[in-house]
């Protein structure tokens, strides 16, 4: 009997080897076209929500593969299922827009694209963030999910979401019928690639992920006049100044110090010349945190602040600062911890634990988050892969402050490396989450 189990045990870890080499082996035969599908994305990016070419070209593809598709979904996403039986509601997205950044990675494919910003403004466009090997991977899971259907049962929902540079595509799918026109999901996947993990290297953050982030405007009115006689007006870059520095007090002496904040002040704008006192100033903040509460703190004490250092200034009712918050904001993204942990352990038995590590949150936003905060009783992971290559990871000595972050001109991640990982990634967990019985 005893002989009997430890053949058995061999044998099912000698299947398992093999499956996992077969399904590297069938993806290794799939980035060819998955590169070339990359470097077209990469070369004709588009802006958020003026996603045209990028969804009719993902949209054509999974109706190949088998998928029911729904196109302009939230002005230009993509809702592509396939039904496969009884079991769980997988969404598994990708984002598509790019950003208006002048690409300098030097790529052969690197973009030449022009596009115009919502008020009309002409910028060049970029795949600065990765989207394109996020599109990429989430054709290359489709193409093995597709091939593989044999090997689990339920629903895969996999949608191609816009705008989400703006944080306006998650909801604008939601707005539009997601979760009641199509499947509603028990799980939610998304990946992102990374610019501070080595290529290939996968990472997961259980809980808080990404920050709130609220984009906050002040209008600081004053009372103009002739710079030689301040004491006939009200000088609202004095008042500005006094916000500036009285905002501060919020992160250092409200919030709970264990409880991560940022409140940064990155414009300010007063003035025409020197001996002239303006009639008012404008400042731009962004604001960031985890917790709801965390946010209201921050958002309620802004207005009592600006409010408050007004009345000091002796400024009349009628000249109050105007604090606006701009919609839409990004919610803060939450992993949760039981998928977390599974994943962790899942992807650490695939790929090795060498490949496989528990990261910090961060303090940049993603809207992904929506799809979850539209009902928390689902499972929800963003997970990283990886994207710095690992000579240039090498020569910074592992340092991320000598390399390019998302959203630079220069960045330009293994694609191969992602690629191939993330489509991995994704369908070893795909299979998990919907293997039979």
């Amino acid at each position: 009997m005893r002989i009997a189990i430890v053949a058995a045990l061999i044998a099912l870890t000698f299947s398992g080897a093999a499956d996992a080499m077969t399904l590297s082996e069938s993806i290794n035969s799939d980035m060819p076209q998955l590169l070339e599908l990359y470097r077209d994305l990469h070369s004709h990016p588009e802006l958020s929500m003026q996603e045209v070419r990028t969804p009719a070209l993902l949209a054509a593809d999974m109706r190949k593969l088998g998928f029911e598709v729904t196109e302009h979904v939230g002005k230009t996403g993509v809702v592509a299922v396939m039904k496969n039986g009884p079991g769980p509601v997988l969404l598994i997205r990708t984002d598509m827009d790019a950003l208006p950044v002048k690409e300098q990675t030097g790529l052969p494919f690197a973009s030449t694209v022009t596009g115009k910003l919502r008020d009309g403004t002409e910028t060049p466009v970029a795949h600065a963030c990765g989207h394109d090997t996020h599109m990429a991977t989430w054709i290359g899971t489709a193409r093995r999910l597709s091939a593989m259907k044999d090997q689990w049962s339920g629903t895969l929902v996999m949608i191609a979401q816009p705008g989400e540079e703006l944080v306006m595509g998650a909801k604008a799918m939601l707005d539009d019928g997601l979760f009641t026109r199509f499947p509603k999901p028990d799980y939610l996947l998304a990946f992102h690639d990374s610019a501070t993990l080595p290529a290939g290297v996968i990472g997961v953050t259980p809980g808080y992920a990404f920050a709130n982030v609220d984009t906050v405007n002040i209008d600081v009115k004053g009372v103009g006049g002739h710079g030689a006689y301040p004491q006939n007006t009200k000088d609202p870059i004095v008042l500005a100044s006094q916000i500036v520095m009285a905002l501060q007090t919020l992160v250092s002496r409200e919030n709970d110090p264990q409880q991560p904040a940022v409140v940064t002040v990155g414009s300010f704008h007063a003035g025409t010349k020197s001996n002239i006192i303006p009639d008012d100033a404008k400042l731009a903040l962004t604001v960031r945190s985890y917790t709801p509460e965390t946010r209201k703190l921050l958002l309620d004490g802004i207005r009592r602040i600006v409010r408050g250092e007004a009345i000091a200034a002796g400024l009349p009712e009628d000249r109050m600062p105007v604090v606006e918050i701009e919609e839409p904001s990004a919610p803060s993204t939450f992993n949760t911890q039981h998928l977390s942990d599974h994943l962790l352990q899942l992807f650490g038995s695939h790929f090795g634990g060498d490949r496989v590590v528990q990261t910090k949150p961060i303090m940049a936003s993603e809207d992904f988050s929506r799809f979850w905060l539209a009902d928390q009783s689902k499972q929800s992971v963003l997970f990283w892969v990886g994207g710095v290559p690992k000579d240039k990871w090498a020569a910074a000595g592992g340092d991320t402050t000598k390399l390019p972050s998302l959203h630079s001109p220069l960045w330009a991640p293994d694609a191969e490396a992602v690629i191939s990982t993330a489509t991995e990634a994704m369908t070893v967990a795909a299979l998990d989450l919907l293997k039979k019985g």
